[in-house]
């Protein structure tokens, strides 16, 4: 992979040139069909992500997973067996202009036809974030894709957060947080009544998503951050080196990690909470079975 470089922000260019958008969208569901798109729709059965009659936001940023994600909801939208809507949104934090061009170009190349909405995150995030500005512009941009998502009659909002992702974000906790906690398939917005946040992509590994997009010819944005490229903060990336060479002497360490969550031993931990109440393994030691 090469990159272009331009006033901090870095576009990961793949060697291969575009395909014809029909050998994409075919490649979706033959040649990736047991690495993405049989995950894609198990996570959608297993965790009820899309119910009939759903308006979805699909949100994307530019990047590789929320244009591969959008491709598959247009393909079960097209090959599925449920009716539902969609509306593919682009929220513009501060974008260089040759970046948002490349951003709406890839869109139209693929046949995407997202609505862009401008919200100036990055200058904010610039004169408030200090040294750890990640965290901070992703509850931003999260409350702008919500607000826009209910503006156009939208239950449920979507991101591209993929199985590396959900893991990376485990450890996170773990390991800077002291607490255990994952990212959840869905939740339900706080501050958004009627709004659903969904991850579709829950189950597919960021290694097959970056072959799809090598292969398809598709120049997607990396991060587009002017704030992050100046500043010190992004830990995710110390996790994700942290995985590869734990994977070395642990080749099944990933899986492990995914299924800790899922298997969560209640009679074997000190601690808990729920709905923000804490508790203690002492509270209920003495109950009667």
């Amino acid at each position: 992979m090469s990159e272009i470089a331009g006033n901090g922000c870095d576009v990961l260019v793949p060697f291969n040139e575009r395909k014809p958008l029909e050998d994409i969208e075919r490649s979706i569901r033959k040649t990736y069909k047991k690495h993405i798109w049989s995950k894609f729709v198990r996570a959608i059965k297993d965790y009820k992500l899309i119910e009939e009659g759903d308006k979805v936001a699909v949100a994307i940023s530019g990047g590789k997973d929320s244009m591969l994600m959008a491709k598959l909801f247009q393909e079960l939208q097209r090959h599925g067996q449920m009716n539902f809507q969609l509306e593919f949104i682009v929220m513009d934090p501060g974008y260089h202009p040759q970046i948002k061009e490349l951003l709406i170009d890839n869109c139209d190349y693929l046949n995407i036809p997202i609505q862009i909405f401008e919200s100036g995150i990055f200058d904010v995030v610039d004169k408030i974030a200090k040294d750890y500005p990640c965290y901070m512009c992703a509850r931003m941009r999260r409350g702008a894709l919500y607000s826009k998502a209910k503006e156009l009659g939208c239950n449920k909002l979507a991101l591209g957060h993929h199985y590396n992702d959900v893991i990376e974000t485990t450890m996170l906790n773990v390991l800077y947080s002291g607490n255990f906690k994952t990212m959840m398939p869905k939740l339900k917005a706080d501050n958004f009544e009627g709004i659903e946040l969904i991850r579709p992509m829950y189950y597919i590994e960021e290694m097959y998503i970056k072959r799809f997009t090598q292969n398809a010819g598709i120049w997607p944005l990396n991060c587009a951050c002017m704030v992050a490229a100046k500043k010190i903060g992004n830990k995710r990336y110390e996790i994700k080196d942290m995985i590869e060479n734990l994977k070395k002497g642990f080749p099944n360490v990933e899986k492990s990690i995914f299924k800790a969550a899922q298997n969560v031993n209640m009679n074997s931990i000190l601690g808990w909470e729920k709905d923000g109440e804490k508790y203690s393994f002492l509270d209920v030691y003495d109950e009667e079975e």
